[in-house]
């Protein structure tokens, strides 16, 4: 196929603005489906957090055969990627393989943190956006103040002439309909999105590379068979690629070694169908290299120049992931050693380019750095269904030292709010040492931008929703390094510990009823050193969960009376990492979640007290 006939274009945009929507209608709008080979929605998201969570956590490539009105047929690569900065390693390098970048904005809501966050990326890769404002559908859509937050954020991120000069299209992925005129938009249900496959063709240049050149692949996405091993997805960029021929891989550090194409891939559809040859700037996947990562380029051996690596943010957030030592270990899950723990992080390595691991204070330790907590939380979730058992310590943010001096990550932190919750939510962040950038209001709820250190993002997300009766929505992405800014209030209460293990008992749970909440239930198992409750004052307190009601011979003057409990508490696993503090582990297993302290028994809590409450939070 001719260079002139490929289309390479990403998907980019803020968490929950409808990108994978409207790929959907992509898909089925193309012609080269039966109505019944796609089905449901969302159907990108193939993992199943993604699903649930509706979020999209993991780039996907697929490709869509289209021909136009006069006949001309294109191979239309596109790249949906992640909208949420934890999954920037994702972004990151999947640009690379793209030479347009289509920026989706809510109607309604607008540029966000994480819009600013990815435009910058496509900005930095050399991107012209295509602008497309999605959920026109919406009655109280805003497009003109949109399209002019767009504008605003392009020269606030130094975009040249070139890329201020941009095409709008308007769409809703949920109808299923692009338009180029705002004021009559196709609500009869007659719409269709090929004015957004016109202008991709239009507006996405063809790739400009050297058919004739040596041979350069620059490899940015990995996937695993068990078949045939670890598949190295990238982009020609250079020459042509064929089935059988040998190859030079470059890595990062430089190193060559020389290994043989086995077999080639080119993306159809949601599929991938193999070919004998890639031309020059198509995307790929190769399998039947012995060893491949990303950021590798494959090359001429004749002639072996390595592309530029992809670079990618450093991260600011870890936590300590460890074996599960508590009394309960290994009822649950398949995999429960250190080995086990280390040989999954070096696996996940190999694919997440974002994440760090580093040796832990012991060999059963190890120290797992991230983006943020999403980023780790979904490493953990992942890890919890494949059958693993682990505990993990309270994510602590990422230090530097700058001129000497301690800096901290700064985040940009974005809240819309009732504007009756105002109060509590400005409370909150300026507890934390927050600082109010801007404010205003859209309708009913007021819109807040915050500069707060990363440290006061663990927790706030729990009390806001507590404080605004769920009302709150709050985003954040990284902004930047600055000196330390002063102690953060933690916790504000304590916790209630079981003193001994057994089946928590209702009559013991009626008793401690005035004591605070419960994070337990009637019949359940617990161990010495659990975390049960959470105390309603703002010490620790160690109960007897398990405790009977004594017998006697005689009866009461009162008969006994049905006891009513209160619900306990759910813990989700964010919330129960952004609950814990220095001397608590929150366990993991695949039916599990409990909280502990890092020592179980009270008198070696007591002699390590003071090591643990002198650690940084």
């Amino acid at each position: 196929m001719s260079g002139q006939q490929i289309r390479n274009v990403a998907i980019i945009a803020h968490v929950d603005h409808g990108k994978t929507t409207l790929v959907d209608q992509l898909l089925r709008q193309s012609g080269q489906f039966r109505a019944n080979e796609l089905k449901g929605d969302c159907i990108l998201d193939s993992n199943p957090i993604e699903r649930e969570r509706g979020i999209t956590i993991l780039a996907k490539n697929c490709a869509i055969r289209y021909t136009d009105r006069a006949g001309n047929n294109y191979h239309i690569n596109i790249i949906d990627t992640p909208g949420h900065a934890d999954f920037g390693g994702e972004v990151e390098r999947v640009l690379k393989m793209a030479d347009g970048a289509l920026l989706l904005v809510d109607a309604v809501d607008g540029t966000m943190p994480q819009t600013r966050y990815v435009l910058a990326k496509a900005l930095a890769s050399g991107l012209k956006p295509i602008v497309v404002i999605n959920k026109m559908d919406r009655p109280e859509q805003r497009h003109g103040a949109v399209l002019n937050e767009v504008f605003d954020l392009l020269v606030d991120l130094g975009a040249d002439d070139h890329a201020l000069d941009f095409p709008v299209i308007y769409t809703s992925g949920r109808d299923g309909w692009a338009t180029t005129d705002p004021e009559h938009l196709p609500t009869d249900g007659t719409g269709d999105v090929h004015g957004l496959f016109d202008m991709i063709i239009r507006h996405v240049p063809a790739p400009q590379f050297d058919a004739a050149a040596p041979l350069q692949v620059l490899i940015t996405t990995l996937d695993y068979s068990d078949y045939v091993g670890r598949i190295g997805i990238g982009r020609v960029c250079a020459g042509t690629l064929r089935s059988g021929q040998k190859v030079m891989r470059i890595d990062r550090e430089g190193h060559q070694m020389l290994q043989q194409v086995k077999q080639l891939f080119r993306f159809d559809g949601l599929g991938r169908e193999e070919v004998d040859h890639i031309d020059v700037g198509d995307i790929c996947a190769v399998v039947g290299l012995e060893k491949v990562d990303i950021g590798d380029t494959l090359a001429d051996p004749e002639n072996p120049v390595a592309l530029p690596t992809v670079h990618v943010d450093e991260p600011t957030l870890h936590m300590t992931f460890r074996a599960n030592d508590g009394p309960f270990a290994g009822q649950e899950g398949k995999y429960v050693t250190s080995r086990h723990l280390r040989d999954r992080l070096e696996k996940e390595l190999q694919s997440n380019v974002a994440l760090r691991v580093d040796p832990g204070e012991t060999l059963e330790e190890f120290e797992v750095s991230g983006r943020g907590m999403l980023h780790l939380g979904i490493l953990l979730e992942n890890m919890r269904r494949e059958g693993f058992e682990l505990a993990v310590g309270k994510p602590k943010v990422i230090y530097k030292e700058i001129g000497g001096e301690r800096h901290e990550p700064l985040e940009n932190l974005v809240v819309d709010v009732p504007r009756d919750c105002l109060g509590p939510v400005m409370q909150l962040v300026g507890d934390r040492r927050g600082e109010v950038l801007k404010m205003d209001t859209r309708g009913n709820l007021a819109h807040l931008d915050f500069i707060i250190p990363a440290r006061g993002l663990i927790g706030l997300r729990t009390r806001m929703l507590t404080a605004t009766a769920g009302e709150a929505i709050m985003h954040h992405t990284f902004a930047r390094y600055e000196k330390r800014r002063g102690d953060i209030p933690g916790r504000p209460t304590g916790v209630m510990v079981a003193m001994e293990t057994g089946a928590v008992t209702a009559y013991a749970l009626d008793q401690l009823a005035d004591r605070g909440t419960m994070f337990v239930e009637p019949t359940e198992r617990v161990y010495e050193g659990q975390i049960i409750g959470e105390h309603c004052k703002d010490d620790d307190i160690c109960v007897n969960i398990v405790r009977q009601k004594k017998l006697t011979n005689m009866r009461a003057s009162t008969k006994d009376f049905t006891v009513i409990l209160k619900a306990p508490r759910q813990m989700t696993l964010e919330a129960a990492l952004e609950y814990i503090e220095n001397d608590e582990l929150v366990e993991l297993t695949p039916q599990s979640i409990r909280l502990r302290k890092r020592f179980l028994k009270e008198s070696d809590r007591r002699r390590n007290s003071r090591r643990l409450t002198s650690a940084e939070v």
